[in-house]
């Protein structure tokens, strides 16, 4: 079946364009609008039904990997709060098929973060005629708007600052193959690198970003012959759990082996995990202001960038004693 993309391409106008059109927006010309209809109709595009048009137009679907994690809780937060104050409703959802709601009967748009959703299916929903905004990559394509956080800035300012606290052993937990969990790793290793320090990818160990991953990462460094001074973490969960682990076994964080997290999800600052603070609200609020805009015709699809920065609190410091 035919796309958006396809009649904007038929019609040389552009994809918001032809979302406007097609959900009877009056800020198109008559003549581009009876264009836009035609060729749709030619190309056989399915169009909303009358009965739906209007509550999927005030749906916003946002779609995300799953429950196990506090990561999304301020991120649902900045997105709720302004989908609520635009009288929008909000549909959330974290099935492996995002296709069958984010689709213009259902919803209006999708705010995407979900490694299993790959950017073909993100393509083929923005040419149904559903913006996207999506959190966790950059992908330049008609009807897709990217918001990312620039991890490789903010882990570079937590390794600099751990190699001037001394530090000369390094291990690695990265989560699940991402760009977020690349570009912390490029910027990590790259630090190491500048300032003569060597590091082996045996030193390197994989997780899936949840607590779990770091209760096993920590088994496996106990079993180790040598431990690191620092263990650096792609995200807090997995911190958490590697700390959790040490301390179950008498081993002092940070006294014996320091650990660093990323995203400061709300626990960590109770347990005082140093970490990079994400303004995860604010993703979620421009992140819904960023989807109604390309809903309504008026918005851009400009990659935004948003920056982090570390929060040193007490997991890193050498020698300290809990």
């Amino acid at each position: 079946m035919a796309g958006i993309r396809d009649i904007a391409e038929r019609a040389g106008v552009s994809t918001a364009t032809v979302s406007n059109v097609l959900n009877n927006k009056h800020n198109v010309g008559e003549e581009t609008r009876k264009r836009v209809l035609r060729i749709a109709e030619e190309l056989g595009y399915s169009m909303p039904s009358e009965g739906s048009s209007k509550a999927g137009n005030h749906t916003i679907l946002f779609h995300f990997s799953d429950f196990d994690t506090l990561y999304y809780l301020d991120i649902l937060h900045g997105i709720s709060d302004y989908a609520y104050a635009r009288e929008y409703s909000l549909l959330i959802s974290s099935d492996r098929e995002p296709e069958k709601y984010a689709d213009p009967q259902v919803s209006c748009g999708c705010i995407a973060m979900d490694h299993r959703c790959g950017d073909s299916t993100l393509m083929r929903i923005a040419d149904r005629g559903c913006p996207v905004v999506v959190l966790d990559r950059e992908l330049d394509y008609p009807g897709i708007k990217s918001i990312v956080v620039n991890n490789y800035a903010a882990e570079r300012q937590l390794m600099e600052g751990l190699v001037r606290e001394g530090y000369e052993s390094y291990a690695f937990l990265g989560g699940l193959d991402t760009p977020d969990n690349r570009e912390r790793y490029r910027a990590f290793s790259e630090v190491l690198k500048e300032n003569g320090i060597a590091f082996k990818r045996t030193d390197y160990y994989e997780g899936d970003w949840k607590e779990n991953s770091g209760v096993q990462a920590a088994r496996l460094l106990l079993l180790s012959e040598r431990m690191p001074e620092v263990l650096v973490c792609a995200n807090d969960m997995m911190a958490l759990g590697a700390i959790r682990r040490f301390r179950e076994e008498g081993i002092r964080v940070p006294a014996d082996i320091a650990v660093c997290g990323f995203d400061d999800i709300i626990i960590s600052r109770y347990t005082r995990l140093t970490t990079v603070t994400v303004p995860d609200y604010e993703r979620g609020y421009l992140a819904c202001q960023s989807l109604i805009e390309l809903v309504e015709g008026r918005g851009s699809h400009e990659t935004l960038r948003i920056g982090a920065r570390v929060k040193w609190r007490d997991s890193h410091k050498k020698g300290f004693v809990k």
